[in-house]
């Protein structure tokens, strides 16, 4: 069975850590973007989320949002968890970046 909560890397090096589950589903944390980020004022931002129920599928899927600090952008991330032959967890998700617009 995958668990959501942690600690997670991604590929370009930005960090997640997910609290733990709560009975519902639901879920916050942080998220600090990696090397990668383009502004050099990389801050640790507020994660909100929600997991599928881990009862029902043994690789759920969840999605969470994630409010970036001092900036007018926000970004949803969907995807799901998967435990591979060897027991390692990883995580699938897309997401997309949505700034502030006058119109």
């Amino acid at each position: 069975q995958c668990l959501l909560s942690g600690s997670w890397r991604s590929d370009t090096g930005c960090r997640m850590v997910i609290s733990v589950l709560s009975k519902d589903g639901s879920f916050s944390g942080s998220y600090l973007p990696g090397p990668a980020a383009s502004n050099s004022e990389i801050l640790t931002s507020p994660l909100e989320g929600s997991q599928q129920d881990a009862g029902l599928v043994p690789q759920p899927t969840f999605s969470f949002t994630v409010r970036w600090r001092l900036r007018a952008q926000m970004t949803a991330f969907l995807g799901q968890c998967y435990v591979g032959t060897n027991g390692e967890e990883t995580l699938h998700a897309l997401w997309l970046l949505r700034e502030a617009a006058d119109s």
